[in-house]
């Protein structure tokens, strides 16, 4: 079993789901339960699925949780676009936030390729 917060790929998850936070704050009240819900849920699904995955304690479990989180990091990136296309979150904020969902991406795929590799 690994402590998920040791792990960079996982704090980064962290603090892009704040980072997300902050930014949603100023969506208007009728997207709260559309696109803010959205957009907090698949991105904080990142950062739950590689701590679920962390307490599965083999390594193909953990694979499997961490592709989980691509697919929720998928998922953020189509809806930070859409909030972008909509005006709702400027282009500053869109590209910072996007930036930072391809960073995890990449570490994801590194980190799965390391786990199924070694086994």
């Amino acid at each position: 079993m690994r402590d998920f917060r040791e792990l960079k790929v996982w704090e980064k998850g962290h603090r892009l789901t704040l980072a997300v936070y902050k930014a949603t704050a100023r969506f208007p009240r009728d997207e709260l339960y559309g696109l803010t819900s959205q957009i907090r849920r698949s991105c904080a699904s990142i950062p739950a699925n590689i701590a679920e995955g962390c307490g599965r304690g083999e390594d193909a479990e953990l694979a499997r949780f961490l592709r989980i989180a691509m697919g929720s990091a998928s998922e953020l990136e189509y809806h930070l676009l859409l909030a972008h296309d909509l005006n709702l979150l400027d282009t500053s904020d869109y590209e910072s936030l996007t930036k930072e969902v391809t960073e995890i991406k990449r570490m994801l795929t590194s980190f799965i390729q390391k786990l199924t590799a070694d086994g």
